[in-house]
């Protein structure tokens, strides 16, 4: 009994052991998206309060390419020691299972969820050129110009051109799709004018709504969003039409579980203090604190919930 027991104690202990110590070197943080978009903002915001509570460096990478995949597979195959991880989103943990024939990454069996860090709703905005102030009145110019409207996205594959391709569907319209390489490019081209619409979160575009350089039209969650309650949703105009997008914090599989546990403390830290809590609030994005079973179960269903809806859009990587 004795020796049963001391096994026991020694394997707990060397469970904790990894948490102990951790960190003891610089940790990278890869971010699958270019700087400026929410995984990009987040994962800085997250790696700086990191790096100040425990006194080593976190190291943002912006890893890009193939709607995320690149930086996803390699976080996937890195060593699993806590010392690499990926702010993950709702296109390389959900939306890419669907859209991509072969995925080189299993989203559920190649990671350990650490935490869901923000999600955001998303709006439907357009330049301020675009004779259009409601979704009825876009879809009636997209109808009597076929072709000629165009819609910017953060690449193939994400949220923004499922969002595109899903309104064409149900709008019955045809859109050019104008993929870039993340929001930032795609944000900054459609304020030039060189595109005419953009579904995208709200932390994104917002101030440029705000400040008069984009119009909005709707947002594109099932209910009205806190911080526009003013706006409609797309839905109410074409019903089954819901997209939205979501970052959270992964660890390679294998992960010793003290220090997944340790991480998802941290940024439940991070993201419930009070200028983060206004912050969220201020950019119509919010923070659920979850566990990381919670997570994982979360990621699950939501590539679930994202396999119809790629299919009914008929989206396709690029």
């Amino acid at each position: 009994m004795r020796k049963a027991l001391l096994a026991l104690f020694l394997a707990l202990a060397a469970s904790h052991a990894p948490a102990q110590k951790y960190p003891d070197k610089p940790i990278r943080l890869v971010v699958p998206f270019p700087a400026g978009g929410a995984a990009d903002v987040y994962g800085r915001i997250i790696g700086a309060r990191l790096t100040e509570a425990w006194g080593q460096p976190v190291v943002v990478e912006n890893r890009t390419g193939a709607g995320g995949n690149i930086a996803a597979e390699s976080v996937a195959k890195a060593a699993p020691d806590g010392y690499t991880l990926v702010m993950g989103s709702v296109g390389t943990h959900a939306v890419n299972v669907t859209l991509f024939p072969k995925l080189p990454y299993d989203p559920v069996r190649d990671f350990a969820p650490i935490a869901l860090v923000a999600e955001a709703d998303a709006l439907l905005v357009v330049h301020p050129s675009v004779p259009a102030t409601s979704v009825p009145q876009l879809v009636a110019l997209a109808r009597a110009r076929p072709g000629s409207l165009s819609f910017s996205s953060a690449g193939p594959g994400t949220a923004s051109h499922l969002a595109g391709e899903l309104f064409k569907s149900l709008a019955g319209v045809d859109l050019l799709h104008v993929p870039y390489k993340g929001n930032t490019p795609a944000i900054t081209d459609l304020l030039a004018g060189q595109t005419s619409m953009l579904f995208a979160t709200m932390p994104t575009v917002l101030p440029h709504v705000k400040a008069g350089k984009l119009r909005a039209l709707a947002t594109c969650s099932l209910e009205r969003a806190e911080a526009t309650p003013e706006l409609p949703t797309v839905s109410e105009f074409l019903p089954g039409f819901n997209v939205g997008n979501w970052v959270g914090l992964f660890a390679p599989a294998g992960t010793p579980p003290a220090i997944v546990e340790r991480l998802n403390g941290e940024v439940v830290r991070i993201m419930q203090a009070p200028e983060m809590k206004a912050r969220l609030a201020a950019e119509g994005a919010r923070f659920v604190p979850t566990t990381p079973a919670g997570f994982g179960a979360y990621v699950r269903a939501e590539i679930a919930r994202w396999a119809p809806i790629v299919r009914a859009s008929g989206a396709r990587p690029e």
